[in-house]
């Protein structure tokens, strides 16, 4: 084979992975706006229910149970729950897979260390995306460790009474800084997350609709943030009480 055969081999081999490896990306990258998605319409949900505390004992009880029997009797107890749970748990291993994938992609296409200076032009969302990935992923595991799994109440009451486990447990003036730090994590992360998913999904080709995407992530992690936040709050303060 003839030097100049084998160069255009080698070149057009490089060009095929090149190619693969842009489309892999793009794959990752569709899959975490996608499962992104999924995680800021359930804690929408959430969060609107996480009011109903504000409608006192009886209410939020009610409303702790209806989530258990939604889709019955065609479903059994809690079977749509667990749907739920299930789509929530394969969304979380998708979304942490994309970013640990991309995250190791482009650490490769910047072999050599170098001093990095900081971007003037990126926002804090941005730039503390990964590391408020894992604060929150950290604070999932204690949430539901808390409230769904183990239901720990840390101030040593019961815990077979939705309400009042919450109620006690915000009551605990740590537990909720360590709930409001989350919060803000969580605000971040949402900010930068809905411009991102709007970009990769191809709705910010203009200078208008970026500014539009990024009007959204500041409502979609306000409304998200600030409206988890409430609860532990007014219940801090007294207003939210046994």
């Amino acid at each position: 084979m003839s030097p100049r055969v084998s160069c255009c081999a080698v070149a057009t081999t490089e060009l095929v992975k090149g190619v693969r490896t842009t489309r892999s990306t793009i794959a990752l990258k569709l899959l975490m706006a996608i499962s992104g998605i999924v995680f800021i319409l359930f804690v929408l949900v959430h969060m609107y229910g996480n009011l109903k505390a504000f409608s006192g004992h009886d209410a939020y009880n009610e409303y702790a149970e209806h989530i258990r029997t939604v889709g019955t009797p065609i479903l059994p107890r809690t079977g749509a729950l667990w749907v739920l749970r299930v789509v929530l748990i394969v969304s979380l291993v998708a979304h942490v897979a994309s970013a640990a994938a991309l995250w190791k992609r482009a650490n490769r296409a910047r072999p050599v260390n170098y001093q990095v200076k900081r971007n003037l032009s990126s926002s804090l969302s941005s730039r503390t995306m990964r590391w408020g990935g894992l604060t929150l992923l950290v604070f999932i595991i204690w949430h539901l460790i808390n409230f769904t799994i183990g239901k720990v109440n840390v101030s040593g009451g019961a815990t077979n009474d939705p309400y009042n486990l919450l109620v006690d447990s915000f009551d605990t003036w740590w537990l909720t800084v360590i709930y409001l730090v989350a919060m803000l994590a969580l605000g971040l992360h949402l900010h930068h997350g809905t411009f991102s998913s709007l970009q990769t999904l191809g709705y910010t080709n203009t200078a208008s609709s970026r500014q539009r995407a990024r009007v959204a992530g500041w409502v979609v992690a306000i409304v998200i943030a600030g409206g988890f936040s409430l609860v532990p709050l007014f219940t801090l303060f007294g207003v939210i009480t046994k």
